[in-house]
């Protein structure tokens, strides 16, 4: 094989071999190939794009240039879940013990924010004690004991993605639907679970700003999983306006919480039960109603076990912020705007999110906010509160707010659940 030879096919509209594409994916992956050499190819995929096939190939290498995990000696069924990311968007939080609590086992393999979005590693660090990294025995362990666990993948899963995303970050090629499915679905594919959902986020505060958009990279991607023989569905989900009532790290611990609670903000509620019904019609348990472990504590149950199997206490008070600053409503009517973006960077200044992925975060950083959209709201009534341990960031954060707020703007705001993609 020649690297020259499949970066001109792909650059003249050609459809790679399967044999072309496990060379050079393999080949990369251990230095054998330049990344001169694979950002010319990646660039002309973003160009040429990929057929369905060509793309699975191209998947499956990724997933072979690791270990695809084992979960059979678990002895129930396992079911995952990814979210293409958002701003409020906490919702595997509660999502992964309540499905524990339903009898399937949740391996959730998260990532940290980066910008505007928050990363559920973020979140969870916030809470006393708690740590990201378990070992492989630990993490089985675990997920026999307990059912769920959410942590750091470690790099033996698709290291070739590694390669690929750093490479992709430098040359302009990320936003290429073939690229982000496969990139997404190598990782999900070598965690092992019988069945995936994704949650593909649409609106302002997403990676896919369209729903046309977003209905296609769900349909990529769910066609992968399949190909994969993963059982995969997805749902097509608003991010116009945030979700819940905080963006932040220890806000949405908290939130998250009261839903585990019985209570909560009820976009969160119904999209968590929403994902839950899915995982587990997924793995053929859909007689299984997850309100049910929510009202009985079951639920709960799971959330405190899982998070002292890794160190963390439940009962420990949140971090608290050194500053806050109340922003108030703008005018009297119904909010038709919350925009999800502008919150989103506003939480990233106040200093809940990150430029560079080695950069820290404050856990006790954030937004919250009384009302949702939908609701009403009466002129300097307190509307968003920001969370910060330096006042000097405020002033960059509510430059952010600026134009993100309208009441009875008349605008129509996306349905929640705005489509389920399947094979």
């Amino acid at each position: 094989m020649d690297a020259i030879d499949v970066i001109r096919t792909k650059r003249d509209g050609g459809q790679l071999s399967a044999g072309q594409i496990r060379w050079v994916i393999e080949a990369y992956t251990r230095g054998a190939v330049s990344d001169e050499q694979v950002s010319a190819l990646l660039m002309a995929v973003f160009f040429r794009g990929m057929a369905p096939d060509e793309l699975a190939v191209w998947t499956q290498a990724m997933v072979d240039s690791g270990e695809r995990k084992d979960l059979s000696s678990l002895g129930r069924p396992t079911a995952d879940k990814h979210s293409t990311g958002g701003v409020g968007d906490k919702t595997t939080l509660p999502l992964a013990p309540l499905v524990a609590a339903c009898g399937v086992a949740v391996p959730q393999l998260s990532g940290r924010g980066l910008g505007h979005t928050g990363g559920t590693l973020d979140k969870l660090e916030s809470i006393p004690g708690w740590r990201a990294d378990v070992h492989e025995e630990a993490y089985l362990a675990q997920l026999r004991d307990v059912g769920a666990v959410i942590c750091a993948a470690g790099n033996d899963l698709a290291p070739a993605d590694k390669k690929l995303y750093a490479l992709r970050d430098v040359t302009g090629t990320v936003e290429s639907i073939p690229l982000i499915a496969s990139s997404i679905m190598s990782k999900k594919i070598a965690e092992g679970a019988d069945a995936l959902v994704l949650d593909v986020k649409t609106g302002s505060g997403a990676f896919m700003k369209d729903v046309a958009s977003s209905v296609e990279l769900a349909r990529t991607m769910v066609g992968l999983g399949e190909a994969a023989g993963v059982h995969t569905v997805a749902l097509v989900t608003a991010m116009d306006r945030p979700l819940g009532r905080a963006a932040g790290n220890a806000v949405e611990v908290a939130e998250s919480v009261k839903v585990l609670a019985g209570g909560g903000p009820g976009d969160v509620v119904e999209l968590t039960l929403a994902l839950a019904r899915e995982m587990l019609a997924g793995v053929g348990r859909g007689d299984v109603d997850p309100a049910d472990a929510l009202r009985d504590g079951r639920a709960m149950d799971v959330w405190r076990r899982m998070i002292t199997a890794q160190g963390g206490d439940p009962d420990a008070p949140l971090p608290q912020p050194a500053e806050r600053h109340v922003v108030t409503a703008p005018a009297t009517g119904t909010l038709t705007r919350l925009d999800a973006y502008a919150l989103g960077v506003a939480a990233w200044r106040l200093g809940a999110g990150r430029a560079r992925k080695e950069d820290p975060v404050s856990a006790a950083a954030g937004v919250v906010w009384t009302a949702g959209v939908g609701e009403r709201v009466v002129a300097g009534q307190p509307l968003l509160e920001l969370h910060t341990d330096d006042a000097a960031r405020i002033p960059r954060a509510l430059e952010a707010l600026e134009g993100a707020v309208g009441v009875d703007a008349g605008e129509q705001p996306l349905p929640l659940l705005l489509d389920r993609i399947t094979a």
